[in-house]
């Protein structure tokens, strides 16, 4: 799940300053991390918490999301979700946004099958985002994440998720006419595209950004499906984890033990 939240970090400065190029500094002191690594990391406590029985991972996963991310009131919440975070009795509320997408990279490294990632992917997203296009956006992240852990090809990876999107572009070729967009529809697949075309995990992250839009969560979703592929640097592994507090590194570290047994 560490790809993720570094994506979130690294992209964090240029939500709503875009930078058009892959040429930046990769971390600075203007990074922080945002709803996309809270979120991410509630997801990964609902699943250690299940550890394999999956019955009540959605419950949990409403339980986690509460209960960490009510700590966090200011770090970049959309609206709708905001109040269904707070709310007493939350309730899915037909969401396509990538909020969907953003968080579900634990499914894909825990799963042990195809199916069960996909499973995973269904039950942390239909709590709120029971939109199809949110349901399908978590399953092809969660999916993506799954085929790069198991050494698919990228070529492999790319006919899968021709299944759910039309990646019949470049970034190149739509960097000058796309919009800051923040549905799964119109992010998750040019996420997967700027993982696609990339060459390391750094590569990555630096593409999804040089795109614009919603930075941190297209680089989140991009960097979940390149750390499964990649692996990640130890230099940039240890730079993201000075960005998180004693809670999120807590649980990052549970997560590691965790992932040892599910091997």
């Amino acid at each position: 799940m560490l790809g993720a939240m570094i994506g979130d970090i690294v992209g964090s400065r240029f939500e709503f300053h875009n930078h058009l190029s892959k040429e930046f500094v990769f971390f600075s002191d203007e990074c922080f991390f945002t709803d996309d690594s809270v979120m991410t990391t509630a997801v990964a406590k609902a699943i250690m918490s299940c550890d394999g029985d999956w019955v009540m991972l959605g419950k949990t996963a409403i339980k986690y999301m509460q209960s960490i991310g009510q700590k966090y009131p200011n770090c970049g919440y959309g609206g709708m979700f905001r109040n269904w975070m707070f709310a007493y009795d939350p309730q899915p509320y037909y969401s396509f946004g990538n909020g969907a997408a953003m968080r579900v990279s634990p499914c894909g490294f825990a799963a042990r099958t195809e199916e069960e990632a996909k499973l995973l992917a269904r039950k942390v997203t239909k709590i709120s985002h029971d939109h199809p296009e949110g349901l399908k956006g978590a399953e092809a992240t969660a999916v993506a994440i799954f085929l790069a852990r198991k050494g698919a090809t990228k070529e492999e990876i790319r006919k899968r998720m021709s299944i759910y999107y039309d990646l019949n572009f470049t970034i190149d070729g739509i960097r000058e006419n796309y919009k800051f967009n923040e549905t799964c529809q119109d992010t998750v697949p040019q996420a997967i595209e700027a993982f696609l075309e990339s060459d390391s995990f750094e590569d990555a992250i630096r593409i999804a950004i040089s795109l614009g839009g919603d930075s941190d969560t297209m680089a989140a979703i991009a960097g979940g499906i390149a750390e499964a592929y990649y692996g990640i640097p130890d230099e940039i592994k240890y730079g993201a984890l000075s960005y998180l507090n004693e809670e999120l590194l807590g649980i990052y570290n549970e997560w590691q033990k965790f992932m040892e047994t599910r091997s």
